[in-house]
């Protein structure tokens, strides 16, 4: 039988919260189950009896009475707890106290920070009461080009007492990325930045505010953070703002369904859908996540690096729900080196870590041994997602982090800001295995034909309805953008295209994304096979693979290739990454041509993403393959356009 790298104490399982509402069901309802399994299968079950039991564990504060837990009979159709009116925002605050600090902070040029909840509260009732004075009410957007700071969050959380709809883009997108997300909104009110730091650098952005005003027209008013003391005309300064003390802070409840935030996909296929989420749905997510899957606990320290233009700030913000403190980093995880975040969990005393797994690979290639360099007995959990964390991955961790370590990999996706998939507090790790689906989340691998499977890669379905599904795209009034991303392929099932297979371990394991699979002569090879194989090279920092039908039915599958500083793609070097791959799979994993890149596309979250070099080389057209700003680095797609304009690869 295969080893775990980690399985909980029975100390470890008796004090997770999963284990309290087991036996808070038992109390409570009369249920009993002998495992998660059954737990989990019981849940997907009884949708609506699971999201029931839910609100009442949580103690949901709500007007009105629920009339229906979950109306309607397919997807995306659903309404859920019709008849009740809560506020995300006012659960925060129920959990302020003043043994703990609400967040801790850090810039990558200074200390940790602490903000207290009683300056968290005085901060976000001062802004609450700036936008009243602006006109600004319930359903009106409220947008912001900030960074990672804790100003971001109280500005969100303003917004959301009053019931406003929040919406944010890191300083780091550029200006036709960030107009093509706010303008298919329309805010009334923008909170800004005039510069941000990143990697030791500072960059300018006052202009791109201007620009984004004039863009934009129904923009009002600019609530600027600043160093300047002298601001633009329609512009208030954010130390006006949030400087008002003993302001009652009071919250609108709104409708569950009431739109709470709208999240932006990549873009990278065009127009960034504006993907939709629900106050109560959200709430009941966050809550059911956060504190059964990472097993948040009150006065914890709970961080994720993200930036504000990634979902995993939102879902982030769910650890105040459980009584954690938030803790929030602004710059670089590379700067001035690898070690900083390392160090940062020392410093901060952090307890769950959360992280991406390229951060986790890439510590792995530099052979860095963080357990060697600081003190990291704070440190309970880590969390991975944005991409597979491959066995690797998982063995460095209990080697040169913490063997005594809860490591929670997860994946889910902007569509839902949280995860279908990852940690379980009761069951044991396996190398390269995400634990568990999540409670409530009816998750299945398919066949083409919609059959399910077992220990077999097929194609992740969610058969039931959740809460936190969108419940619109915005400016998409017929669904017909929402249901051709999720439904077309299986009608009223959920297809949220990524290759899986559900272990015998009742784990999973994700192959890549099923749009972007390698096909070769019929069989099907997950891209996340290849780069955990090309991630074991030491010469290669980076690399992409695709897979084109030529005419005539033959199939070229090219490996581009960014190798490190100091290195060039010498035979060799080819030689030893077909030799990797071929060992580590098959030979139908090895790819027909090696080349090498300056550099390969990411969306501007930071994810590899293979389908605009796959349209360009297929013979699209750049302009209508690249979306304007949908690319962190654009100019990497040049070689690709002009490796097309010199040699067809595909004639």
């Amino acid at each position: 039988m295969e080893k775990p790298l980690w399985s909980p104490s029975a100390q470890f399982v008796k004090d997770a919260n999963l284990q309290h509402y087991i036996q808070w069901l038992q109390k409570n309802r009369g249920l009993s189950f002998h495992d998660y399994q059954e737990l989990w299968q019981w849940s997907v079950d009884n949708t609506a009896e699971f999201w029931k039991s839910l609100w009442e564990y949580f103690n949901i504060l709500h007007d009105g009475e629920i009339k229906n837990i979950l109306t309607g009979d397919q997807m995306p159709f659903i309404s859920w707890f019709e008849g009740t009116r809560l506020n995300y925002a006012e659960h925060v605050f129920r959990k302020s106290t003043d043994v703990q600090p609400a967040i801790i902070h850090q810039s990558e040029d200074g200390n940790p920070i602490e903000i207290s909840w009683q300056e968290l509260t005085d901060q976000t009732a001062s802004i609450r009461d700036c936008l009243k004075q602006l006109g600004i009410k319930k359903d009106d957007r409220i947008a912001a080009y900030m960074p990672c700071i804790p100003e971001a969050t109280v500005a969100f959380l303003a917004a959301n007492a009053i019931g406003a709809i929040w919406s944010s883009c890191s300083p780091d997108f550029g200006v036709n990325a960030v107009i093509d997300r706010f303008s298919q909104i329309e805010p009334k009110v923008l909170f800004a930045v005039d510069y941000y730091c990143y990697g030791g650098k500072t960059f300018e952005r006052a202009d791109v505010v201007a620009e984004l005003v004039k863009a934009i027209p129904s923009i009002e008013k600019v609530i600027l953070l600043s160093s300047k003391n002298t601001i633009a005309e329609n512009y208030i300064h954010w130390k006006d703002a949030s400087g008002k003390r003993n302001l009652s802070l009071t919250f609108e409840r709104v409708p569950f369904s009431h739109p709470i935030w709208v999240l932006y996909s990549s873009g990278t296929t065009g127009l960034p859908k504006a993907i939709t989420h629900s106050h109560g749905g959200i709430l009941l997510e966050q809550l059911k996540y956060g504190t059964f899957h990472n097993n948040f606990k009150p006065g914890e320290r709970c961080f994720w690096y993200t930036t504000t233009g990634w979902m995993m700030w939102n879902y982030i913000h769910g650890s105040l729900l459980a009584g954690a403190t938030m803790v929030l980093y602004d710059g670089s995880p590379g700067y001035p080196n690898l070690t900083a975040l390392w160090k940062f969990i020392q410093d901060a005393q952090i307890n769950h870590f959360g992280t991406s797994a390229s951060f986790i690979l890439a510590n792995m290639k530099e052979q860095l041994k963080p357990s060697t360099l600081f003190d990291l007995s704070s440190l309970r959990s880590i969390g991975s997602t944005g991409s597979t964390l491959p066995e690797e991955g998982f063995n460095w961790i209990y080697q040169e982090v913490k063997q005594d370590l809860w490591l929670a990999s997860m994946s889910g996706g902007t569509d839902v800001c949280s995860a279908f998939v990852g940690g379980n507090p009761l069951w044991p790790v396996y190398a390269g295995e995400i634990q568990c689906r999540a409670l409530g989340c009816n998750l299945n691998a398919f066949t083409e034909d919609g059959e399910p499977i077992f220990n077999e890669v097929g194609e992740m379905v969610i058969s039931s309805p959740m809460p936190s599904m969108p419940i619109y795209f915005w400016n998409d009034p017929d669904y017909k953008r929402y249901k051709e991303s999720y439904f077309e392929m299986f009608p009223n099932v959920w297809r949220h295209g990524d290759w899986i297979k559900i272990t015998q371990h009742q784990g999973i394991i994700i192959y890549g994304r099923s749009d972007a699979t390698l096909n070769r002569g019929g069989i099907r090879i997950g891209t996340s096979e290849v780069y955990r194989a090309v991630d074991k090279v030491p010469e290669v920092k980076d690399s992409i693979v695709i897979c084109l039908e030529k005419k005539g039915g033959e199939f070229w599958m090219p490996l581009f290739v960014v190798m490190k500083e100091g290195y060039e793609l010498t035979f060799e070097i080819k030689k030893k990454i077909n030799q990797t791959i071929r060992q580590e799979f098959t030979p139908r994993h090895v790819p027909d041509e090696i080349i090498a890149v300056p550099d390969i596309p990411y969306t501007i979250s930071g994810k590899k993403t293979e389908m605009p070099v796959k349209k360009i080389l297929a013979g699209k057209n750049p302009t209508e393959v690249l979306a304007s700003g949908s690319l962190k680095n654009p100019e990497s797609m040049t070689f690709f356009i002009n490796l097309v304009k010199e040699s067809n690869p595909l004639s």
